[in-house]
């Protein structure tokens, strides 16, 4: 189902009010052998045409974007280099560009990869690290492309020692704010722009409960909001269950996050996720 290539253009309106039914769904591949979640592909041996299969079928289950990593970022995670991460993911958002319709985000914190993607059709950067490298906020402004920040404290190697907060809420979102100002003054607009709190980086079970009830406090930040509770962790330790069996847990976390103002949910289970938001939505008639 080839077409033109897609947009980022996926946000609500500013005058349209966020419901669990309108929320937009991002579909995770990781084209990694040793993704947190068990769902590397690269772990798996599959070929591209099996990887562009995947996404059509995650398309056909309702996903609106497709976020596609080569390097783990799960605690503890050791960095790829440049040249690896491009080979994982540069061939795949080339040919899944030229063959579904709807948005695709490329999850990287380095430029290079970042620049190459765009180039090749992505139309959205994820990147984990909150805009922490200027060279990155150089190639975004360069372009036409929706940025992702997300909040981490620390790195993947160290974010889960010990994360404390004075207070958790304000420091998260005083973090984000910088990172818009910088995006900015680089003459990123503000509807360019989609903050993420960063459940699972640099946060505790508790940290991380309190920021889905929390979350309709980053409304303040004017932009679209994406939360990532998707076989996290903090459902693990809650539920004693490994990550593949947290797809309930999961459902659970991303309506509450959309009743509580998420304008997108990045998952890998995407069939559940829509059918949860649009049954909620249904049940509550908004």
């Amino acid at each position: 189902m080839a077409g033109e290539r897609a947009t980022g253009e996926t946000r609500i309106t500013d005058n349209e009010k966020v419901t669990p039914s309108s929320v937009k769904i991002m579909g995770i591949i990781n084209l990694t052998p040793d993704s947190f979640s068990g769902d590397g592909l690269l772990s798996k041996g599959v070929s591209d045409e099996q990887v562009l299969n995947y996404a059509q079928d995650l398309v056909e289950q309702g996903a609106d974007i497709i976020d596609v990593g080569g390097e783990s970022t799960r605690p503890g995670a050791k960095p790829v280099s440049i040249e690896e991460e491009l080979n994982r993911t540069i061939p795949i958002i080339e040919r899944l560009s030229k063959n579904i319709q709807i948005p695709i985000s490329i999850d990287t914190y380095k430029p290079e990869v970042a620049h190459r993607a765009l180039e090749k059709g992505a139309a959205i950067v994820n990147d984990i690290s909150g805009l922490r490298d200027q060279r990155m906020i150089e190639v975004i402004a360069s372009s036409s492309a929706r940025v992702v920040i997300m909040h981490m404290k620390g790195t993947p190697q160290d974010m889960q020692i010990n994360p404390t907060y004075d207070s958790l809420i304000d420091e998260i979102i005083e973090y984000l704010d910088r990172a818009i100002d910088r995006a900015s003054e680089a003459g990123i607009s503000r509807d360019r722009i989609i903050v993420d709190p960063g459940i699972g980086f640099g946060k505790t079970v508790e940290h991380n409960l309190e920021i889905l009830r929390n979350l309709d406090k980053f409304k303040a930040l004017r932009c679209q909001i994406l939360v990532g509770p998707s076989r996290k962790s903090f459902i693990g330790r809650i539920l004693n269950l490994p990550p593949q069996e947290r797809v309930i847990g999961t459902v659970a976390s991303l309506v509450v996050a959309a009743m509580n103002g998420a304008d997108i949910v990045r998952v890998h289970d995407v069939k559940f996720a829509a059918q949860a938001l649009r049954l909620v939505g249904a049940i509550l008639k908004r």
